[in-house]
């Protein structure tokens, strides 16, 4: 394939690499590669090096190399990326479906070895390590006693994929999260593949299996967030298809003000990008603001690109990244990603400006000290109006016993819009022969947590020496806070223990409680049971704050209804304050030793003072020593059984690792799609619904349908984990489905899993109505609202729906990588036209429902609903499917991916 001449040679110290020039394209008159955003360079040099004539054509570069700032009609392409990042949580679930379809081919009379990863991957087991133990200095000791303790049976799967399967690499616990051992460690911002002796350069792209894959943005690597499904598809060498996307250009200006900190930034980021609908779309920030951005700054606006709705939030490679690099013991990927970016046009001197679908522009000076809830990230709030919206909040709440909705824009005006503020609530309770007066607003957590802000030594920096001035002035924590540090990798905690800093955060009680994902996931442990016994009897409604990318109804811990995005240090500031409702720009933190007041300025660091001590201590042997034996793992990963041979052995008594059921029966030929008739909703649902909304990750009431399952399969409460850990068992994850305590289904007469069983109008729980409706043979779909299936990229989110029988969502929209995982597993995305609702179309959920016009499906096709209301009226009104490709319509005929490889595979 002559790839129109690209073909060529660079030498970098010594060394020759293959590289497909860009420029090439722009002599021969073909495309002005200049004008493109760097994203789409990316993409273009992919397409390039990859053209086949077959999949990837001539016409499909000439496509992208030409792109347009707007298309009339969706165009596709296939993407390869370089490779794929998954952690524990949605890894596991995945080697479950690759040992399934190992199986499954075998059946055929196929190979097995045909399913093995093609591309390098790599699994980091992050999302476990749960907060059981605080406070103390062997909080991480025991914790990761506990978390082997409850997760061998997954790590023994682990193991066996890590030896059966060629290209896995496995970060066994303790390593670090993902995305912070991505940065700091795996990517190398250009990489190279030898083939027949040939080394080829391309640049770094990765797909993973959680949305803030994004993070990797930061430093110049396209990557993003997918479903499992995809990812194994990827793994198995197929192309990402994907749509040639539309690119909005952030012009940045100034620089960051004294006082304001990195997670200011990124939080007031994601209210503007949010505000401005850039769902789906790629954002590529330039302009001379970049350049005053530290790369840490840089990862941390990229890794909240989910939250702004942005399938990247993408910086080129510059000098700064190239810095980083050297830093983090690196030095030859930064030789080479330095000639190579230069070489290619991808690297941004700071004059450039290419062409953009759009350009935004942002003043980094005119951000202010911030927070961001009580739910969602992107509802910031200045550090002054916590107090008041807060408020607001509990007013709100109490006004509506269903509890607030997801969007709090009324309760961030005065009283959330109410005439009088409602009473705060009171209780008094006794920890540790303590009697502590606790109210509406008391922080329950306070927890220096997540890859966003832990990646970053300005902010932890910064909240190692607010700690140390609290302390030296006499301040300290009240018992009743639950504090945790969580770093997202050893060296963080070892240039905090080098600066002192480190036993100042341990006076608070911000002792390390583990390396992993911990309070931003769920994984917050039990709080005391005076506080539950509180949040019962009284109602009280308790609050987080953490230092982490999301703070969702129910995420963070299911008795703590507000949670709080803010920095470390802020972190530390209330947890010293021990409430929210305060104002900390006027009122005191507390008292020193003299009875004098101490406020949030008094403590609060100055940019040299962090400066001076960041530059200090960061050096690359600090990065490489700790990286270096990152793969062993410590003795409990090393005393793990390791099981061996191409299929794994199954256990049936086992209630983490099950054999999923997405290929009993499996045919060689897929069974036709018909039309939907006279289905049932089995939940109408508002806007914002989250995937946390359809499958918690977090704790496991007893008296649910999981609950039930697992007291029935001898589990005893204390040993029920978390749900995101039991992903490998789908009788438990189906039970998990739309069981979040706080999802509010309109056709319930109550909060949580909940739903109206028709033509009975029994209320029961949502599994149990769905298995009955299941039996019954009658189909599913789902009504919802705007933005449906935001958050977390958690296929178990669409595997749940498709194994409850839902056959289509209908919704005023969706966000990206939920719509994929519907599509992923042959459930029909489907939206309302013109703008319109279920509300606005008068429908309530009690109708039958009927969908033509499936049977010759394409994509984008409107299609004829009739809904027949209980007294026989008809309602009829039209959708537009989501089925946004043409292949996804064949993901879809063939019900979902996973059947469409494993039977392209079988024939090979």
């Amino acid at each position: 394939m002559e790839r129109f001449g690209s073909k060529g040679i660079i030498e970098v110290e010594g060394k020759r690499y293959t590289i497909f020039r860009l420029k090439k394209l722009e002599e021969k008159g073909i495309a002005n590669i200049s004008r493109l955003p760097f994203s789409i360079r990316v993409l273009a040099e992919n397409l390039l090096r990859n053209m086949d004539a077959s999949t990837i054509t001539e016409e499909n570069v000439r496509e992208i190399v030409n792109w347009k700032r707007r298309y009339d009609e969706l165009k596709e392409i296939a993407y390869y990326p370089s490779r794929v990042i998954l952690q524990d949580f949605t890894g596991v679930p995945c080697v479950v479906d690759l040992a399934a379809m190992r199986d499954a081919m075998a059946e055929l009379g196929g190979d097995p070895m045909k399913i093995n990863p093609l591309v390098p991957v790599d699994l980091i087991i992050d999302h476990s390590v749960q907060v059981d133990h605080y406070g103390t200095s062997d909080s991480i000791t025991k914790n990761m006693e506990m978390e082997y303790k409850r997760n061998v049976e997954r790590y023994t799967l682990l193991k066996w994929a890590q030896k059966s399967f060629k290209n896995m690499r496995v970060f066994p616990p303790g390593s670090g999260i993902i995305h912070q051992v991505n940065l700091e460690h795996i990517s190398k911002a250009v990489m190279t593949e030898e083939k027949e002796g040939e080394v080829t350069a391309f640049p770094d792209t990765v797909i993973g299996t959680d949305s803030h894959t994004t993070m990797i943005n930061g430093l110049g690597v396209l990557g993003w967030g997918v479903g499992g499904i995809e990812a194994e598809a990827v793994m198995l060498g197929q192309p990402y298809y994907m749509t040639i996307p539309e690119v909005i250009g952030v012009r940045l200006s100034g620089v960051q003000s004294e006082g304001t900190t990195a997670t200011d930034l990124a939080l007031t980021i994601t209210e503007f990008l949010r505000k401005h609908k850039v769902v789906g779309k790629f954002v590529e920030f330039f302009g001379k603001g970049v350049k005053s951005m530290s790369l840490a700054d840089r990862a941390m606006l990229a890794n909240m690109a989910p939250e702004y709705g942005a399938t990247t939030g993408f910086f080129p490679v510059d000098e700064e990244t190239i810095a980083y690099l050297r830093l983090t013991g690196r030095g030859d990927a930064a030789s080479l990603a330095e000639a190579y970016s230069k070489e290619q046009g991808l690297f941004y001197y700071g004059t450039e400006e290419p062409e953009y679908s759009e350009v935004l522009e942002f003043d980094i000076s005119k951000v202010v000290p911030s927070v961001a809830g009580p739910s969602r990230p992107q509802d910031r709030l200045p550090l002054n109006e916590l107090k008041k919206s807060f408020m607001g909040f509990i007013t709100s709440s109490r006004a509506d016993k269903s509890s607030p909705p997801s969007n709090n824009e009324a309760w961030h005006n005065e009283g959330g819009g109410c005439k009088a503020p409602t009473a705060k609530k009171e209780a008094v309770i006794n920890i540790d022969s303590h009697e502590i007066k606790l109210s509406d607003g008391a922080v329950a957590i306070a927890a220096i947590t997540s890859c966003t802000s832990t990646s970053n030594p300005s902010v932890m920096i910064g909240a190692g020496l607010l700690a140390k001035k609290a302390v030296e002035k006499g301040l300290s924590v009240s018992p009743h806070v639950k504090t945790s540090l969580a770093p997202g990798s050893g060296v963080v905690e070892e240039y905090l223990q080098k600066s002192g800093l480190l036993s100042y955060l341990e006076n608070l009680g911000f002792y390390t409680v583990g390396f992993g994902c911990t309070t931003c996931i769920g994984n917050s442990g039990s709080l005391h049971p005076e506080i539950e016994k509180a949040v019962k009897e009284k109602g009280l409604i308790l609050t987080s704050v953490l230092s982490g990318n999301r703070n969702f109804e129910a995420r963070i811990h299911q008795s703590v209804k507000a949670n709080y995005l803010a920095s470390p240090a802020l972190v530390v500031a209330l947890a010293l304050a021990g409430r929210v409702d305060i104002d900390l720009t006027k009122e005191p933190l507390g008292m020193d030793k003299n009875n004098k007041p101490i406020y949030l300025k008094d403590i609060w660091p100055s940019r040299d003072e962090i400066n001076e001590t960041m530059n200090s201590l960061l050096t690359a042997s600090m990065f490489t020593q700790k990286y270096a034996s990152a793969l062993d793992g410590d003795k409990h990963w090393q005393s793990l059984p390791a099981p061996s041979g191409s299929a794994f052995k199954w256990d049936e008594d086992s209630t983490y690792i099950k054999k999923p059921p997405f290929f009993i029966g499996f045919s060689p030929k897929p069974e036709m799609q018909g039309e939907i008739k006279n289905a049932r909703a089995l939940l109408v649902l508002g806007d914002s619904v989250t995937t946390d909304h359809i499958s918690p990750a977090g704790s496991i009431p007893k008296e649910y349908p999981a609950g039930r399952y697992l007291s029935e399969h001898g589990v005893t409460p204390k040993d029920f984990n978390t749900y995101g850990s039991r992903r490998g068992n789908h009788e438990v994850m189906m039970r998990g489905t739309f069981a979040n305590v706080r999802i509010k289904n309109k056709l319930a007469a109550k909060e949580g899993g909940y739903t109206l069983k028709l033509p009975e109008q029994e209320e029961r729980f949502v599994f149990d109505a769905s298995m009955s409706y299941l039996g019954e043979g009658v189909p599913l779909i789902v009504l919802a609202g705007n933005e449906y299936g935001t958050g977390s990229s958690r296929d178990w989110a669409a595997k749940g729906t498709h194994l409850f029988g839902i056959k289509a969502v209908i919704a005023g929209s969706y966000e990206r990588i939920h719509r994929s995982n519907l599509v992923g597993m042959g459930v029909l995305p489907l939206t309302f036209r013109q703008g319109a609702s279920w509300q606005d179309l008068g429908l309530t959920g009690k109708e039958k429902f009927s969908i033509n016009g499936i049977v010759d499906i394409t994509p984008g096709k409107v299609l004829k609903v009739e809904a027949v209301k209980e007294d026989g009226a008809i309602v009829n009104f039209e959708v537009t499917a989501r089925l946004d490709t043409g292949v996804e319509v064949e993901y879809f005929k063939h019900g979902g991916i996973l059947p469409f490889v494993l039977r392209k595979l079988s024939k090979m």
